[in-house]
């Protein structure tokens, strides 16, 4: 077996519109395509014996040990990779369940699909699940070294893909209130939102926290001398810079016992409490000297009580816990390294952030403590006894956190509230030593010892003792007050043809609005008056240079094949999803060999219209009709004919529709009818002869009126759009020339011809098409090109596109001359492969009074030469 190649779904896709995270493997079996598992000797049993856990898996009998009967009895290679490398996933914790296993229209070749957390640990999983199940059918066995190995790669993936406690913490309560979020490419920040109505995060700092308010936060001493002004008690203490200010500081601090830490530390790094003696403050000292970047070191009296952490968002105390640092019990015969061992199997301590606890390591620091209470490494404690390891008490070096929060008295409330206004913080961490919390903190000798801007929220959400705490609500409550919507009007517009032109004409009348319009199409990203970047932007990479974008207030996306194969959508859900037609174009790619596959493709925006927005589909079209059926938003249909029956239904039911009936396009809704302007007013439909074009404008008409537009400024919007080379490029673009006309459009399957010979039929004069069509398209549709040709044009001019995407040059235009003969044997044409020079033969021959189709490969090159044409006259 082998992988042919590996897909990352990321949205709303192909396989599942719920499920948005899926790795897609395209896997070749080989020689193995035509022998089910039960006929590969001694593979289920080795399979059993490297992941018993598969019993677990209860696949399609919906029971478990459902999927290793299936293997028993004999299914094929591809559906077992897809369990693996579920199972993989799972035993390295990251829990997954959705798969699909397909075989493509080549032999032999199947779609692997299944879900991921983490997209890097989800390719691994389904590469380390490839080669498990070739070394059980080639030996019967899959070291158990090698299957560690993977767990502990996938694992490492997990951990360095995580985006830390915190952070998930407030993701998860993003989700939980339906809020999208993507991570940005900078700085590990999270954008919480769309548009305009984005926020930000980095862990718990957020778009709203004042840098005044971090600077002071990580100025120790500043901060200190900042809230003694204030009245509130801190730590008696000063500063220093070298080691010979350390005897005068001990002695301007009123002696032992003292605390030393860096000025601009954190975590915990570089301190040192409890020290009692010249050379403990000197080792201190050179500690601390070494952690902080400005070598500047803290001296303070050191106040013996218990460490708390309050926990103030917005203004509003939200948690507190009191920390404990890393130690250990003694049991009477254990020695310290083996208590340590032991605590640290917990299955709640991990490495670093991955888990509800942090395993206690041992270091210089950890030594000296425990030297300090008398003990050794291999000292056997008493029963009770206990040897701390850490003078701190942070969770990241062993610690550990028991909720306080019912049991802290009002007027530290008062204090703490109080304290992260005058740093100027919205969310403050406090640190405050204290005997009591639920005591006044001048009652007991308390103090504040420091205020933290980017406070952890771990001790909060999972404290060894106590109640969890929902320290994310308050964030989310912060950022959207008042429950603002964290999310911009995205309209969504998909189709096989008219997507480009819909969507900038959708654009076009939201623009009337007022509102900043970002809208993405095949000629390029635009925000409102101004292109982003240039070419074809339908894909969701593009889609998401508009939905981060903070100028946007209304989101208007073309949303072609290739991007929701490739990567699933940009969003994870749109206000109102336009599917205009599906036609036979790009068939034989990406596995897509049917039409009613490519409707599936389509379908996708249809289906991830939410609750409260509209699909707006095609009733002329069948395949389009049909996706009514798995939309869970409501329905609106646009027709070319009042007499549709799909139509009379949906109305008969008070539902809503726009229509083309006695020459006006009108919405309905119920009985009611709204006419919103003729056709032969509206510019982009060429007064009326362009069928498919009244089709496009009913779409775009109809999608912004479900979504609240008001009909005026719909009016306003058609009436304006002006279908020129300035505003829709390579779409129905007619230029009047001296004694011709040329008109330029994009067509490029069988649909797209046809739809454009519904307008050329209708010209008086002769008719001139220069054709030609992708190379990487099937042979029967370019034959087919060839044939409409015939029955739209008086003369052809067949020629190739530069890039013929695979196939020799002259073979594409083999198959549609292949097309137009056998139409019409006597037909007239040429053969001119390139392009240019086709084209300029186009403008030479025609007649007066004639036209001139151009199909072109490079719009803007073909546009360039009518224009150049132009000007010599």
């Amino acid at each position: 077996m082998k992988i042919l190649k590996t897909q990352t779904l990321r949205g709303p896709n192909y396989w599942s519109i719920r499920r948005q995270k899926l790795i897609q493997m395209r896997l070749d079996l080989e020689d193995i395509a035509e022998k089910p598992s039960n006929l590969i000797p001694g593979f289920y049993e080795g399979l059993v014996k490297v992941l018993p856990s598969l019993i677990e898996h209860f696949c399609s009998r919906d029971h478990r040990g459902g999927f290793l009967e299936r293997v028993q009895e004999g299914t094929y290679m591809g559906h077992i990779i897809e369990h693996i490398a579920l199972e993989l996933q799972e035993l390295a914790g990251m829990p997954v369940g959705f798969g699909r296993t397909r075989e493509t229209a080549t032999s032999g070749v199947y779609n692997v699909v299944f879900e991921y957390v983490y997209e890097e640990a989800g390719r691994y999983a389904g590469r380390a699940a490839v080669r498990l199940c070739n070394s059980i059918i080639t030996t019967g066995n899959y070291a158990a070294e090698e299957l560690a190995q993977d767990l502990a790669d996938l694992k490492d993936l997990r951990a360095n893909s995580a985006l830390g406690p915190s952070t998930e913490t407030i993701i998860k309560e993003a989700e939980a209130r339906q809020i999208p979020w993507m991570l940005l490419s900078a700085r590990a920040m999270v954008q919480l939102g769309y548009g305009a109505n984005q926020q930000r995060i980095q862990a718990t700092l957020s778009n709203k926290t004042s840098i005044l308010g971090v600077e002071l936060a990580c100025d120790k001493e500043g901060t200190k001398t900042t809230l003694a002004e204030a009245g509130v008690p801190v730590p008696k203490g000063t500063v220093i810079y070298y080691l010979d200010e350390l005897a005068d500081a001990i002695a301007d601090v009123g002696g032992y016992p003292i605390v030393l830490k860096p000025l601009d530390g954190n975590h915990g790094r570089g301190i040192t409490i409890d020290i009692n003696s010249y050379q403990e403050a000197e080792d201190a000292y050179e500690m601390a000297n070494a952690a902080s970047k400005t070598r500047a070191v803290i001296v303070e009296r050191y106040y013996k009580g218990n460490d708390h952490r309050i926990l103030v968002i917005n203004g509003k105390l939200i948690a507190v816990s009191e920390r404990i640092p890393a130690h250990v019990i003694g049991n009477g015969y254990s020695t310290v390294e083996e208590l340590i061992e032991q605590t640290n199997e917990h299955p709640d301590r991990g490495d670093g952030h991955d888990n509800v606890l942090t395993r206690i390591s041992i270091d210089r620091t950890s030594l000296g403590v425990l030297k300090k209470q008398g003990f050794e490494m291999d000292t056997v404690l008493k029963e009770g006894e206990i040897a701390y390891l850490r003078a701190t008490a942070n969770l990241s070096t062993g610690g550990i956190a028991i909720d306080r929060t019912d049991e802290i008295h009002p007027e530290n409330v008062w204090i703490a509230e109080r304290v992260a206004k005058i740093i100027g913080l919205d969310i403050a961490g406090i640190d405050v030593v204290t005997a009591d919390i639920t005591k006044p903190l001048k009652e007991v000798d308390g103090v504040i010892v420091e205020v933290n801007a980017a406070p952890g929220f771990r001790m909060h959400v999972a404290p060894s003792r106590g109640l969890p705490r929902n320290v994310a609500a308050p964030v989310l409550d912060m950022l959207f007050p008042n429950q603002k919507s964290s999310r911009i009007p995205i309209l969504a517009v998909t189709g096989t043809n008219g997507k480009t032109t819909t969507t900038r004409l959708l654009a076009h009348i939201y623009r009337q609005t007022g509102k900043v319009v970002g809208y993405t199409s095949t000629d390029g990203i635009y925000l409102g008056d101004y292109m982003v970047e240039k070419g074809d932007n339908t894909g969701p990479l593009s889609a998401g240079v508009i939905l981060r974008d903070p100028t946007v207030e209304v989101a208007v996306l073309e949303c072609a094949r290739g991007g929701i194969l490739r990567s699933g959508l940009a969003f994870d859900s749109c206000d109102v999803g336009v599917v205009l037609n599906v036609a036979e174009d790009h068939l034989g790619l990406g596995d897509i060999n049917t039409i009613e596959q490519m409707a599936k493709v389509k379908g996708v925006i249809a289906e991830s219209v939410n609750a409260d927005g509209y699909a707006v589909l095609n009733a002329d079209d069948p395949l389009v009709s049909q996706m009514a059926q798995n939309v869970k938003g409501k329905i609106a249909y646009f027709s070319m004919s009042a007499n549709n029956p799909i139509l009379i239904d949906h109305l008969r039911r008070n539902g809503m529709a726009a229509i083309y009936e006695n020459g006006y396009l009108s919405i309905f809704e119920g009985e009611w009818t709204l006419r919103i302007e003729k056709a032969e007013n509206i510019p982009i439909t060429m007064k009326g002869m362009a069928p498919f074009m009244i089709a496009n404008a009913l779409a775009a008409c109809l999608a912004a009126f479900v979504h609240g537009t008001d009909i005026e400024l719909i009016r306003q919007g058609v009436r304006t759009f002006n279908p020129g080379a300035n505003q829709t490029p390579g779409r129905m673009n007619l230029f009047d020339l001296q004694d011709f006309s040329v008109l330029i459009d994009y067509a490029h399957n069988p649909a797209g011809y046809l739809a454009v010979g519904e307008f050329v039929k209708n010209w008086k004069g002769d008719r001139l098409g220069v054709i030609g069509g992708p190379g990487d398209r099937r042979d029967e549709d370019l034959i087919l090109l060839g044939k409409i040709a015939c029955e739209i044009f008086d003369h052809i001019i067949v020629k190739e596109d530069d890039d013929n995407r695979g196939r020799d040059r002259g073979t594409v235009a083999d198959l549609i001359v292949k097309g137009i003969i056998s139409q019409n044997p006597e037909a007239s044409y040429d053969v001119i492969l390139n392009e240019t020079e086709a084209i300029d033969k186009g403008l030479k021959k025609i007649n007066k009074d004639g036209l001139v189709v151009i199909f072109p490969e490079s719009v803007s090159r073909s546009i360039a030469m009518i224009e150049k044409y132009q000007s010599n006259f």
